[in-house]
């Protein structure tokens, strides 16, 4: 059964390299394109000059910038594939991660969607890594720093969840990192793809929200390892990246929770996005 590996690259520069090297050296063999959306840093180029012709890597080149999910679903929707695994640029894979993945969603049928322990680049694994679905309670239950009750009283459950319990063996989740998700192509095309709506974050989980909906589940499988090493790619538009979070934020609200949830309510959880992106956003260009 075939795998099809879509990496997206917006200036990722040498980490691109890295990326499709490992993918390359994976115990399972996946076809791979690189979708190069108008970068200016000349990666895609770079990598297609030292792999040139290699059987089972396809380069396509932008000519603008046409957001995440417009160039996954411009892939996924023709590749004759089983799976499609959705890669981030800035992400190294484990020699064995691909098959750990692979074989989780072939032993559950009901699984639409795996993905790995994701690490960052001091070892420590990452929060997206397992998550719960956002709503205005876990949302605030997670801003206040109350979540860390929910060990003790599943009522302060914020969106985090203790991904060091959940090491034991493959888990249900209800979200996981979208940095690095193996997708069964059948539950992809039924649910529609990706949301072409959000331009960056939060089509990862929009994607498995609208899989839950349709009765599939999402699975964390800690035997597959990879290393994220997050935020190269937004360094030089950090504004416009943390912006187009934030708004991927009222997007998923508004979209599957805000009719079901009461006028105050509502406009508080506006208020709250942008009130965080405002108090959040000096430290991006600190960072940078």
């Amino acid at each position: 059964m075939t795998v099809a590996a879509i990496i997206v690259n917006y200036n990722a520069g040498e980490l691109l390299q890295q990326c499709v090297g490992a993918l390359l050296k994976s115990t399972l063999h996946a076809r791979v394109t690189i979708v190069d959306n108008a970068s200016s840093d000349g990666s895609a180029q770079q990598l297609r000059n030292l792999y040139g012709d290699h059987q089972g890597i396809e380069f396509l080149f932008n000519p603008s910038n046409l957001g995440f999910a417009a160039a996954v679903n411009a892939v996924a929707g023709r590749v004759d594939a089983d799976w499609v695994l959705i890669l981030n640029p800035d992400c190294i894979l484990a020699p064995a991660a691909l098959e750990h993945l692979k074989t989780a969603l072939e032993k559950d049928t009901n699984a639409a969607l795996a993905g790995p322990m994701v690490h960052d680049g001091r070892g420590r694994i990452q929060r997206a890594t397992a998550r719960r679905f956002p709503a205005p309670w876990k949302s605030f239950m997670t801003a206040s720093g109350l979540w860390r009750l929910g060990k003790w009283l599943p009522v302060f459950h914020g969106i985090e969840v203790d991904v060091s319990a959940m090491n034991t063996g493959v888990r249900i989740a209800e979200a996981v990192s979208g940095a690095c998700m193996l997708v069964r192509k059948s539950a992809l095309a039924a649910v529609g793809y990706l949301d072409e709506g959000y331009c960056m974050h939060c089509e990862d989980l929009d994607l498995m929200y609208r899989l839950a909906k349709q009765g599939w589940h999402c699975l964390y499988v800690p035997q597959a390892n990879c290393v994220h090493l997050q935020g190269l790619s937004s360094r030089s538009r950090p504004t416009w990246v943390h912006y187009q979070k934030h708004r991927g934020m009222v997007r998923f609200f508004r979209k599957f929770q805000a009719e079901t949830t009461s006028l105050p309510v509502r406009w508080l959880v506006y208020a709250g996005i942008w009130l965080r992106f405002a108090i959040v956003w000096p430290l991006v260009l600190i960072k940078r």
